[in-house]
């Protein structure tokens, strides 16, 4: 009888505070953790961002995900707000609509390329799509994938499905790669293409990865050593989600091969299989299998 009131009860409270907790999940905290941060749409992007390809870079994610979601029975919602300052994203649902939120703040941050609105785009995508280990609450599971899947889910799906066709190997041959991304891009992937793609991604995670430390100093070469006993649902670290960012990037798993809402083994690379790169941080995520 204890048992079935306090199911009750935790249902109740999941129930009714739908809304807050996809802001709160979401919405408040968003992409990175609240902040006051605010670069209004008169201060230049000294990246080079534009409304046009704040635009761009959105109708080019709508393209690919608005035909995924509506299979899924669900309508894709993308908020524009370039006139916005707010340095930050977010992600939530309401009904059949899955929403997505960005601001122009964020786009115009002297840290964040175009590729790497693309990833924050991604992210949020991710939120919805990304699939296990979904965010929990009164211990109970959320619509949401957590910070950490959705950070990989970008790289390792969404990055490649939307720029997997483009001249990767030109647009790479313009860019500073670190030697370290070329080198690990190289042995994991087989062609070219592929190749240029792991190191665009991969390159275009580092603007954000130091904005989300704070601006501190982020490498390739230092990944976060530390094991967690559970898995973080809230943001990681900033060195710690440059691990994860890059670890998507190095997955080779099929794009097709799909993930899933409950098993956090599907679709992704695991340990398990032998995989000793493409796999998620123990920053921030603990295997259910070794």
């Amino acid at each position: 009888m204890l048992k079935q009131f306090k199911n009750v009860v935790l249902s109740t409270l999941l129930l009714t505070s739908t809304n807050v907790l996809a802001c709160d999940i979401d919405g408040k905290t968003g992409f990175m953790p609240d902040n006051d941060m605010w670069i209004s749409a008169d201060q230049k992007s000294s990246s080079g961002m534009t409304e046009e390809i704040f635009n761009h870079v959105i109708d080019r994610a709508i393209e690919h995900y608005e035909p995924v979601i509506a299979e899924k029975g669900k309508k894709l919602k993308v908020f524009r707000k370039w006139t916005d300052g707010t340095v930050n994203a977010y992600a939530k649902q309401a009904g059949s609509t899955w929403e997505v939120h960005m601001f122009g703040g964020l786009a115009r941050h002297e840290a964040v390329s175009a590729d790497g609105f693309a990833l924050v785009l991604c992210h949020e995508l991710g939120h919805h799509l990304a699939g296990a280990p979904k965010v929990t609450r009164f211990f109970m599971k959320t619509w949401a994938s957590n910070e950490g899947q959705s950070d990989y889910w970008a790289t390792m799906k969404c990055f490649r499905r939307i720029y997997g066709q483009d001249d990767n190997i030109s647009i790479v041959s313009a860019m500073n790669i670190d030697p370290l991304v070329a080198d690990k891009c190289d042995k994991m992937w087989d062609s070219a293409e592929d190749k240029a793609l792991c190191m665009r991604s991969s390159q275009a995670s580092k603007g954000l990865a130091t904005l989300l430390n704070g601006n501190r100093p982020v490498s390739f070469a230092t990944p976060d050593k530390s094991v967690v006993s559970k898995t973080n649902h809230k943001h990681p670290a900033g060195q710690c989600r440059l691990d994860t960012y890059f670890a998507g990037a190095l997955c080779t798993k099929d794009l097709h091969d799909e993930v899933s809402n409950s098993d956090q083994t599907a679709g992704v690379c695991n340990r398990f299989e032998g995989f000793k790169d493409g796999v998620r941080s123990q920053c921030w995520f603990k295997p259910n299998r070794i």
